[in-house]
């Protein structure tokens, strides 16, 4: 079985890599023997394994809808090599089995040509190994651990958000040098959780300062006090969360209760606009990281809101944020890698995206963005946020945040990543064309 599949995989580079003919035979992984005419109006079928439950549920619906409207945007234009653009939406309940599962079945049965779709890393990972097992490109929009980009890279899977290590280079030597050296770190148990906190830990070690605790919090988590009981006691000059999704909501409001959000400061490493919307200021203490957000004083950005608010009239999130805003780049510059490749074959498409660059025009961010072409990770300007001042929030009650510092991609590398990370070869990736 697996000989006939390296056959076939020989066979589908020899011609969909060279001269493309009228008619071409699909020799793919989970297909045998189906012949599809090169000008067929197939639609070219994308599935979407965002969370519809489970922890990152609200980022997973917000997700969803930036890559939603990135795909009608493009149908409206006329579609990419003149066919249109479907999807098909599975739950992946922030459960990496349940992603291993919903991306071998959107693969096998479903017959997607793509991938897209990621809040959890964990499950980020579990449907990375299953896409470069059968060679189909995976586009992991919203995760953000460093290992993505690192340890757990693959040739066919793609990294659109700023990881923990880029926020965290962002921030952490500001921080010491205005707040203190004696550090506490608060830590999601699972795979983001870690790598973002030995990211800060790290920096921490680097510029002189001295990690006094590390509190593991478990996935689900509620009921925060003993962690902050712990936090009071220890009085760290800093406490660096590494805290997301509902747990993350649940932490910041019985921290604005105990009224410590002034004392010790904090250092939230990456807060997606799902988390925070509808909170109160009080609730939106200390400093934390993104990679866009709707009110940035640049061309396109409000044109880009009113288009969301036409598309989305009912959705109770009125502003697009990083989280719809990731989702929908995503969409765009794949689609778009489709159309300049003239061929949704895999490795056509995988070479038009490695090394893309990305005007900051385009991107409506300060810095021109790149796909780094050793990690697949977007490289792209991180910008620090802290809750808005009343003045303002009144004036526009979505207006939460202010942008207190950027990074240029230069500046916020992972380096880590870079020196972990270990593509596969072309030849080594099952080739497709659908």
């Amino acid at each position: 079985m697996i000989a006939g599949r390296l056959s076939r995989r020989k066979l589908l580079k020899t011609s969909a890599l060279g001269t493309l003919g009228a008619v071409s035979t699909f020799h793919g992984p989970w297909k045998h023997n189906r012949v599809y005419a090169q000008a067929t109006d197939k639609p070219i079928l994308i599935g979407l394994t965002s969370d519809a439950s489970g922890q990152y549920a609200n980022s997973g619906a917000s997700d969803r809808r930036g890559m939603l409207m990135a795909i009608q945007e493009i149908n409206d234009a006329g579609g990419v090599l003149g066919r249109m653009v479907e999807t098909v939406h599975i739950d992946t309940e922030t459960n990496p089995a349940t992603g291993s599962r919903v991306a071998e079945r959107m693969i096998t049965r479903d017959e997607v040509a793509f991938l897209a779709g990621a809040l959890s890393s964990g499950v980020a990972n579990a449907i990375g190994q299953v896409a470069q097992k059968y060679g189909v490109i995976y586009l992991n929009t919203n995760s953000s651990s460093p290992s993505e980009a690192g340890k757990d890279c693959h040739r066919t899977k793609f990294v659109w958000d700023g990881n923990g290590t880029n926020f965290a280079q962002a921030a952490v030597r500001s921080a010491m040098e205005t707040y203190g050296d004696q550090w506490l770190l608060l830590t999601n148990d699972y795979v983001w959780g870690h790598n973002t906190s030995a990211a800060t830990r790290a920096l921490v070690d680097q510029f002189g300062g001295t990690i006094v605790d590390e509190l593991m919090v478990p996935q689900g988590t509620r009921d925060f006090t003993s962690y902050l009981l712990t936090v009071q006691q220890t009085q760290p000059d800093v406490v660096a969360a590494a805290v997301g999704g509902d747990d993350q909501k649940a932490m910041r409001q019985q921290v604005a209760e105990l009224g410590m959000g002034e004392q010790p400061a904090w250092l939230n490493n990456q807060q997606d606009w799902p988390d925070n919307y509808g909170l109160p200021l009080d609730n939106l203490f200390g400093i934390f990281g993104t990679t866009w957000y709707y009110k940035l004083d640049l061309p396109g950005v409000a044109e880009f809101v009113e288009r969301y608010r036409a598309t989305y009239p009912d959705t109770a999130m009125r502003s697009p944020g990083n989280v719809f805003y990731n989702g929908y780049m995503s969409i765009r510059e794949l689609l778009r890698a489709v159309e300049r490749a003239g061929t949704t074959n895999n490795i056509a498409v995988i070479k038009e995206l490695e090394g893309l660059k990305m005007p900051a025009a385009e991107r409506m961010q300060h810095h021109d963005a790149w796909i780094h072409p050793d990690t697949h990770q977007v490289q792209q300007t991180i910008y620090l946020a802290s809750a808005n001042d009343q003045e303002a929030w009144e004036m526009d009650n979505d207006d939460l945040f202010r942008i207190v510092a950027m990074e240029d991609p230069e500046a916020s590398m992972d380096q880590v990543s870079l020196e972990e990370c270990q593509l596969e070869s072309y030849e080594d990736t099952p080739t497709y064309e659908q």
